[in-house]
């Protein structure tokens, strides 16, 4: 018989965070939940405690454990996060497993985010982490849902960090209880249908989502910023979705010249692969992002946009147009679900109001370059197998563009 009790993974490396790693478990049994130890240390040691040692670890990612004492720290730190990716996946997949939290410097934090983020969505998962406020933030979440909890000192024990450790367990604690009472319900719940969004396309997003919506959906949105691109290329993996509205395909530009909002080679690939029946516009791809004063050299003769105080738009061009429609192409070419494909001829985002400048905001005219626009629509429709291109003289944000591709989903959705 199930246990009431919330099992909690503890992952952190019990050589230099044993103690660390038993006050949280203490924390998480007095909060009634079941604490379960993986020890993650590189090299071998003798400390005792209850839980899951690294031999066995590094035995489940068919390595030994003495001798990844002799290895580089990468090599090592692969390893013991396969095997303990492995020994939690296992767990979880038999529903003995309601949440995870993780103790870590920098090597710490890689390592126990690296496991976290094999778990599925919605399954509590919090890293008490010293280098939680820094950049590498990024690549320490991923797509995946961890809560990162700084700190503030080193992780050691003290009453600053005690308490910062305790509170942290006593919240995942409290949502492990939840994740598992939930976890057996039995719900009705409207199909899930994921739209791409961002600021330029907002007008057109929030349409679409309404009349989703009336129609019996239920509607989730993903900021086109990178994380939010390979997060909905997850869910659509996953089997959560029951079809994709992609309006808003920016990050393939950034993907082409290498922008901060990329979300790798991935993105507008997971729904067909799955057979979902999905949307395309290209939204938003008329930019590429880079931070204020980040532009590379070699698009200093370029027109750009500041957006704001950290984000400075670079306009796409013909060339990098006629890349993105033959990239649309070849990824949607792969879809086994049935596709629709809309261009609106008058603007990809609300940019086309604004005008750009040069890098030293020197005025170089309107926005707006239709003849681009066109270079897009025939590269793609020149390779594109799976769908006709279906070109409307609308601007993104007009309603009538908004209810054409709400239109085109119905028609191809799964009754």
């Amino acid at each position: 018989m199930r246990s009431t009790k919330p099992t909690v993974a503890v992952l952190a490396t019990i050589d230099s965070k044993g103690r660390e790693a038993l006050f949280v478990a203490d924390a998480l049994a007095r909060a009634g939940a079941r604490p379960w130890l993986l020890d993650l240390s590189l090299k071998p040691h003798d400390r005792a405690f209850e839980g899951v040692g690294g031999q066995r670890v590094a035995e489940a990612a068919g390595a030994s454990w003495r001798a990844l004492g002799g290895r580089s720290r990468l090599e090592a730190s692969a390893a013991m996060a396969e095997g303990a990716r492995r020994l939690l996946l296992a767990k979880f997949a038999k529903g003995e497993i309601a949440g995870a939290i993780g103790l870590g410097g920098a090597n710490g934090t890689g390592l126990a985010c690296s496991v976290m983020r094999a778990l599925p969505y919605l399954v509590p998962k919090v890293m008490v982490s010293a280098v939680a406020a820094t950049a590498a933030v990024e690549w320490y979440v991923g797509e995946s849902d961890i809560v990162m909890v700084p700190s503030i000192g080193d992780i050691s024990r003290n009453r600053i960090t005690d308490a910062v450790m305790e509170n942290a367990a006593l919240a995942l604690a409290a949502a492990a209880r939840n994740f598992m009472a939930k976890r057996d319900e039995k719900r009705d719940h409207p199909p899930l249908v994921a739209i791409s969004s961002f600021g330029g396309t907002a007008p057109c997003v929030e349409r679409v989502g309404e009349r989703l919506e009336a129609s019996g959906y239920e509607v989730i949105l993903f900021h086109a910023s990178g994380v939010g691109g390979r997060s909905l290329e997850r869910l659509a993996a996953s089997g959560e979705l029951a079809g994709v509205v992609d309006l808003t395909t920016h990050e393939l530009t950034d993907l082409l010249v290498d922008g901060v909002y990329s979300a790798g080679e991935n993105r507008l690939t997971s729904a067909g692969a799955a057979g979902l029946p999905q949307v395309v516009v290209p939204g938003a791809t008329d930019h590429a992002n880079f931070w204020v004063g980040a532009a590379p050299q070699r698009f200093e003769g370029r027109d750009f946009l500041q957006y704001n105080e950290h984000n400075l738009l670079m306009r796409t061009d013909g060339e990098e147009f006629a890349s993105l429609g033959r990239l649309f192409a070849e990824r949607l070419n792969r879809a086994n679900g049935p596709v629709r494909v809309l261009i609106p001829l008058e603007g990809f985002s609300e940019h086309t109001r604004r005008r750009v400048s040069d890098l030293a905001g020197n005025d170089k005219g309107s926005w707006k370059r239709a003849e681009d626009y066109r270079v897009f629509a025939e590269a793609l429709k020149a390779d594109l197998r799976v769908a006709s291109v279906e070109e409307l003289a609308l601007h993104i944000n007009d309603g009538a563009f908004a209810d054409a591709c709400a239109e085109a989903f119905l028609a191809i959705a799964k009754p």
